[in-house]
């Protein structure tokens, strides 16, 4: 191993870190605030509403994330009327198209998943808020989509952590993440394992802390199933 080159590359390795948080949290974030009202939806029991969010969900979880960023980045390109749109500014950007393909995919999970606890939720509970007085708005945000949320989360902290190692597929499209810090020490020095090692314990330990969290808000938000186990 040589640490002397490990050293002089940390630099470059922990400004890559920063753009691959970047990358994961505006994804999620992006995925998240869509896949709420698809969810709903998607459970609804009207299939002009669910059928449609079925196909999309369909359709991406039955594609590579990868496919999909290249036919974003790459594929958007070859239209001319793209080209000449408002749109192409932000679609010649590896970084919008980077995010926007991450976003799409983890909201296609994140919605089977959120679609799945709202369907499990037990139909007393929302009978209880009706009787109550409670709007059918009003019973979604107090009551059913709280309820799903807390059943999706041990789900839903898994899909962060494969969206975490899915951000690699951006060095893919040139941006300068750990993977392509990675790629670029090693073009560099032709030392493979020192290159992708250190990325490797980087990726490891945004793992580690993103898992020690997910338990943390497992165990405050799903303190109540633990008592009825007991």
């Amino acid at each position: 191993m040589n640490f002397e080159i490990i050293l002089d590359s940390l630099p470059q390795y922990w400004q890559a870190a920063w753009v691959t948080l970047q990358l994961l949290f505006m994804s999620l974030l992006i995925g998240l605030t869509v896949a709420i009202p698809l969810a709903v939806l998607r459970a609804a029991n009207n299939p002009w509403f669910s059928k449609p969010i079925w196909v999309f969900t369909y359709l991406i979880r039955g594609t590579p994330m990868l496919v999909q960023l290249f036919l974003i980045y790459y594929g958007a390109g070859q239209f001319e009327w793209i080209r000449e749109s408002v749109a192409w500014p932000y679609l010649s950007s590896a970084w919008f198209c980077a995010v926007l393909a991450f976003a799409i995919n983890t909201c296609a999970y994140t919605t089977e998943m959120l679609a799945g606890a709202i369907k499990a939720t037990p139909i007393g509970e929302v009978e209880a808020a009706l009787s109550m007085g409670m709007s059918r708005v009003k019973m979604f945000v107090r009551i059913l989509l709280p309820a799903a949320f807390r059943r999706a989360l041990p789900a839903y902290s898994n899909e962060v952590i494969m969206m975490l190692h899915g951000t690699s597929l951006a060095s893919t499209v040139t941006i300068m993440d750990l993977t392509g810090v990675a790629r670029e020490v090693y073009s560099r020095h032709y030392l493979p394992y020192e290159a992708f090692i250190v990325a490797a314990v980087f990726y490891l330990t945004m793992t580690f802390v993103l898992v020690a969290i997910a338990r943390l808000a497992e165990k405050h938000f799903l303190k109540h199933l633990v008592r009825k186990a007991h």
